[in-house]
């Protein structure tokens, strides 16, 4: 599998105790706050200071942010909000999928529910929704974020979109356990989703184990439509949008990537990316904050060891999982220099 680096670029493991990523107490996180873009130059600011931006080459950041570019603004925000300097480095890109087309269309038929199951699914459903004139339509949501995608919308939409059910919690397994079903006949179901939800997780496993491969597809049928089915609702999925890695990846920002204690990732297609760009776990040791139990779960299978994510996916308990993550990195270089 090519390598998105270059050629020059050493891959050696970072040196991740830096003197420059210092930990107070109570959780607050004390260094020069860099947060750098990957199309833009650094802005640095310090909470007792102002430091100028030539002073920032020597800086490493404390989180390396890796959401598609123009969404990584939140968290980056979160975090300066602890004083935890970030990186802001894109891994990957969406791109319409092969059922795209025929969402718009299939829209003029009529569902008892259309599920979204994440903020990228919903905004291709809203383009969709759109272009089939707004027909009205009963919409539910696997958590508070997804639904967050929705409220512009239905401010302007006249009652013709609702969004009508959250689970308890944010997963697809308890999505697909909760959802309200009809009262004496099969309800029927639309799922837009992501091409990558049951197909493409084993693509890095294909060049390294395949029977660990084989045995993770057995794994891989959609949680959510086998969910439901079993509850006798009638499932349409259509695969609308996929998730690609980014064509480059700036060697300079890698390398800073590289050598920064905590890698925050918010989906499976993250880590993969990540993967796919240091080539092997082992070369690449540091800590990894996800912003679920399924990315995180996706990052342990991948071989990464040093895995952290809430109970509840969200920004907030990502922010935690984060500053976890960071304490478990100075607890580290604390304990080895005790030894």
């Amino acid at each position: 599998m090519a390598s998105l680096l270059s050629p020059s670029l050493s891959l050696q493991p970072p040196f991740s105790s830096s003197p420059q990523v210092q930990c107070l107490k109570k959780g607050a996180f004390s260094s020069a706050s860099l947060v750098r873009d990957s199309s833009s130059t650094p802005y640095v600011s310090s909470p007792s200071s102002s430091v100028t931006s030539s002073s920032t080459s020597n800086l490493i950041p404390q989180v390396v942010v890796t959401r598609e570019r123009g969404k990584n603004k939140q968290i980056i925000k979160a975090l300066e909000k602890h004083g935890i300097s970030s990186l802001e480095l894109p891994l990957i890109q969406h791109a319409r999928g092969p059922d795209f087309d025929r969402l718009a269309s299939v829209l003029n038929t009529s569902f008892d529910w259309i599920i979204i199951t994440s903020p990228e699914a919903g905004s291709v459903f809203l383009e969709a929704w759109k272009a089939a004139s707004s027909p009205k339509v009963k919409v539910g949501v696997v958590g508070a974020g997804t639904a967050r995608i929705f409220e512009e919308a239905m401010q302007s939409a006249q009652g013709s979109l609702h969004v009508a059910f959250t689970p308890s919690k944010a997963t697809g397994k308890v999505l697909a356990s909760e959802l309200p079903e009809n009262v004496g006949k099969r309800s029927s179901v639309l799922y837009p989703a992501s091409l990558k939800a049951s197909s493409d997780i084993g693509v890095y496993w294909l060049v390294h184990d395949l029977t660990t491969l084989l045995c993770f597809l057995l794994s891989m049928i959609c949680i959510l439509e086998e969910g439901l089915s079993r509850r006798g609702f009638e499932v349409l999925r259509l695969n609308t949008y996929t998730t690609v890695p980014v064509q480059s990846v700036d060697a300079m920002l890698l390398q800073q990537a590289l050598s920064a204690p905590v890698l925050a990732v918010a989906s499976p297609s993250a880590v993969r990316a990540w993967m796919n760009l240091i080539q092997n776990a082992e070369q690449w040791g540091n800590y990894v904050a996800c912003i679920g139990e399924t990315t995180a779960s996706a990052a342990r299978r991948l071989g990464l060891k040093h895995v952290y994510h809430p109970e509840q996916p969200g920004l907030e308990g990502w922010v935690e999982s984060i500053m976890e993550a960071l304490g478990a990195h100075v607890d580290s270089i604390i304990s080895s220099r005790r030894n």
